[in-house]
């Protein structure tokens, strides 16, 4: 795998981690929130791992289920990409 593509999943996935948590702060405060769509997205442009974590650490948006369910799904899907492009 070349390096552009490790340094831009590094980067898209610190971000989705960031935006998770930010979300998560937003939802404490009963502030302007992030979409679930937006969310969603960063986690389908190669974030899944960092949404995952975030998740976790947060305990943000795990009791819906299109997140619950959906984010692992959209590792998987990016694992077996990876795998077959290897």
């Amino acid at each position: 795998m070349s390096d552009w593509v490790l340094y831009y999943l590094l980067g898209v996935n610190i971000l989705t981690f960031l935006v998770y948590g930010i979300d998560k702060s937003k939802a404490k405060r009963k502030a302007w929130r992030i979409s679930e769509c937006t969310l969603l997205m960063l986690a389908v442009i190669g974030g899944s791992v960092g949404a995952l974590f975030a998740m976790r650490l947060f305990h943000h948006k795990t009791l819906h289920k299109k997140f619950r369910y959906g984010v692992p799904l959209i590792m998987a899907l990016q694992v077996v990409v990876a795998l077959m492009l290897i």
